[in-house]
């Protein structure tokens, strides 16, 4: 995926008050950063931020945080951030295969994978964000009754994960290959590239693997 650099950036990241500029170190200790015991659930690869801020101002009793790894990308979720008040809500810019680095056992209740990058080619497979590799991070930090969902356009990333996530262990409560015309329509939250895509009349498949 090629993205326009945007200059400074790495400087109004580095500077927001929204961003965890060191994530490690709250470890174990989330509910001192938002200073309470609400569940937290994370979006990774949240995009622009559209998604999970409407589920933060929606639900003010859980406990956000959006993962993005691009500077420009997390940018324009800040500029979002900035215009509206939400106490729940807090964005990292790390990369998913290190959240085990980040939380504890438990520490998630859900996580959200939103039209992740593909990765088409054959020997990127691993790279996957549903792949066997990242199930196993996912399961690390995970309750013990905690869900990851997963929602995207393309037809063959979904039919892959559909067979890496019950290989990884993980059992599938759900999935639908149209989700906009099915029981699961309700209460669905779009992202920016699901309005995107279902305007060109593309359906949206999504998913929920619980272990």
């Amino acid at each position: 995926m090629r993205l326009r650099h945007i200059p400074g950036a790495e400087e109004e990241i580095a500077a927001s008050p929204f961003v965890i500029q060191e994530p490690e170190k709250n470890r174990g200790r989330w509910n001192e950063v938002f200073g309470n015991n609400n569940p937290i659930e994370i979006e990774v690869g949240m995009g622009k931020g559209k998604f999970i801020m409407e589920l933060a101002a929606a639900h003010p009793e859980i406990n956000y945080i959006g993962i993005e790894r691009y500077s420009s990308v997390l940018l324009r979720g800040l500029q979002k951030r900035a215009e509206i008040d939400l106490p729940n809500i807090y964005f990292m810019r790390v990369d998913a295969k290190d959240l085990a680095d980040i939380f504890e056992k438990g520490e998630v209740s859900r996580i959200y994978l939103n039209f992740s990058d593909p990765w088409p080619k054959d020997r990127h497979a691993k790279r996957r964000l549903t792949s066997v590799n990242f199930m196993e991070v996912y399961d690390k930090v995970l309750k013990p009754d905690g869900v990851v969902e997963f929602k995207t356009d393309n037809r063959g990333l979904f039919e892959f994960s559909l067979g890496s996530i019950q290989e990884a262990g993980w059992k599938i409560k759900y999935h639908t290959f149209d989700l906009h015309h099915s029981e699961y329509a309700e209460g669905n939250v779009m992202t920016e590239y699901e309005m995107k895509f279902s305007s060109k009349g593309n359906s949206i498949c999504k998913l929920v693997a619980f272990r």
